[in-house]
């Protein structure tokens, strides 16, 4: 019964794709960010949250809490949610718990945008931060700005010893037995 459920969600993203090859693109590269983000945010130590590299920088856990916010900033548009604002993580929230629950909660609202986004759709304009853009420009800049913050998580991780999820070994493939 599992294996058919799991063939039958294959074989549904499969067609998706072959559908709409630009919006799972786009959706391939956000599940990447939100992956690496959100596993990063696990593996800090909570007495790390509040390092900062330099005083004129965010701490770890403010790059957590701002990358939180901005996920309301971007898919609230694409959804046509002018009533979600970003809840202010980044200047309420110091918990390694608040952080990770806050960035897993926003990007779950996020999954939304990029769930119901098809090749049509993202080619609508929409306004963006009072500019015209489309809905696929958007999701694509959320990615670009996802992996921008990464970077900086990346090199704070590095600094305290931490390796970066990105950077983890891989697990060694399992041969199939006959």
């Amino acid at each position: 019964m599992l294996k058919s459920i799991t063939l039958c969600a294959c074989l549904a993203a499969a067609s998706f794709a072959q559908e709409n090859p630009l919006s799972a693109s786009f959706k391939m590269a956000y599940t990447q960010t939100k992956t690496s983000i959100t596993r990063a945010a696990e593996k800090m130590p909570e007495d790390q949250y509040g390092f900062k590299p330099s005083d004129d920088v965010r701490s770890f856990g403010q790059v957590i809490g701002h990358v939180a916010d901005a996920q309301y900033m971007f898919c609230a548009p694409v959804l046509g949610d002018s009533a979600t604002k970003p809840p202010g993580v980044e200047k309420s929230a110091t918990t390694k718990a608040a952080l990770v629950e806050a960035v897993k909660t926003a990007f779950a609202y996020c999954d939304k945008a990029y769930d119901a986004m098809t090749d049509a759709k993202a080619v609508q304009v929409l306004k963006f931060f009072g500019r015209d853009n489309t809905g696929g420009g958007v999701l694509a800049f959320n990615s670009m700005h996802n992996y921008e913050h990464y970077g900086n998580i990346a090199t704070y991780m590095r600094i305290k010893g931490v390796v970066p999820p990105t950077s983890e070994p891989r697990p060694a493939a399992t041969k199939k037995s006959n």
